[in-house]
């Protein structure tokens, strides 16, 4: 009797363990379909025929389960005025929108002429169904915006894939749970009892994936990075603004490296085949001209020899 138990205690930590490597486009119900049989067939002498209705049932229940589930987190840069006042006001907004604040931190920084300002960080949450309207408050109440990003995951996979593996270990829990309940030797409700434990383990960690995954989908991160209006402002020497002065000389390289670079082009796919293409025309015509010229001042010279000689 013991070897029966222990024997049918493997197949079912088999079973759960096969669990464990379902992915999506694997179907763990052939798996059952053909193992299960053995296991039943062993345990029939003691608890008899198991339901086995929820089995028949599973490829259906996966397909219903398919909801798409996404994980939306956003972050920002923004410049206001206040700092400290811009973090109260995000930390009530996400309470008015059914969200929490995650972590903040207020504190003074140093620009590059010595002028010390606040800044700010603050990572908040926000129902999924609200992370647009969070956004365009947030954008709202900022005199500059430095930096957008809006990113989406896709775990609808992972999540099936762990509902698949859940409803898999689950079955191999109960049969387990059977088979403890008809054992009467110690030795071989230890060796049950061990293997169940070892299966309601992974569950349980399962169950905590899965409840992290819907958490993270349903809340959508933001993580907003505040800084002070003065030190994004240009440097300053009095009047004179030396970044300014930098902006313009640089600006002005530029340009001059753009219209070389554009009198280059025309020089190279313009002038140059035109010069070529009108050179032997006109250099043909000079020569004809000049031969022309030459025949014309010999004809003269000829006639006046001739006069001469008369």
């Amino acid at each position: 009797m013991r070897k029966q138990l222990i024997f049918l205690s493997l197949v079912v930590l088999l079973l759960a363990s096969c669990a464990g490597k379902s992915s999506i486009g694997y179907a763990p119900d052939a798996m059952y379909e053909s193992a299960a049989p053995m296991a039943r067939g062993v345990a029939d002498s003691y608890a008899g025929d198991v339901d086995n209705s929820a089995y028949a049932n599973d490829g259906l229940q996966i397909q219903e389960s398919q909801v798409r589930m996404v994980i939306k987190n956003a972050s920002l840069s923004i410049v206001v005025e206040e700092p400290g006042v811009s973090i109260e006001a995000i930390s009530k907004l996400a309470s008015d929108l059914g969200g929490f604040v995650v972590s903040s931190n207020l504190y003074r920084t140093q620009t590059a002429n010595g002028l010390e300002v606040p800044q700010a960080n603050i990572t908040i949450r926000v129902p999924a169904d609200t992370l647009d309207q969070a956004l365009a408050e947030i954008k709202s109440g900022a005199g500059q915006i430095l930096n957008e990003n809006v990113s989406g995951q896709d775990i609808t996979q992972e999540y099936t894939d762990l509902e698949s593996r859940l409803r898999n270990l689950e079955r191999a829990e109960e049969q387990l749970t059977e088979i403890m309940e008809q054992a009467w030797e110690t030795e071989d409700v230890l060796v049950v009892y061990n293997r169940l434990v070892e299966v309601q383990e992974q569950i349980e960690l399962i169950k905590g994936q899965m409840k992290y995954y819907e958490q993270s989908a349903a809340l959508s991160a933001i993580s907003i990075n505040i800084q002070a209006n003065e030190a994004v402002q240009p440097l300053k020497i009095g009047n004179w603004q030396p970044v300014g002065v930098a902006k313009r000389a640089l600006q002005a390289l530029i340009n001059t490296l753009k219209f070389l670079a554009d009198m280059l082009i025309w020089i190279v796919l313009y002038i140059m085949p035109v010069v070529l293409i009108l050179f032997f025309p006109v250099r043909w015509l000079w020569r004809w001209l000049k031969k022309t010229n030459a025949k014309r001042k010999e004809r003269k010279e000829g006639k006046k020899a001739l006069k001469e000689k008369k």
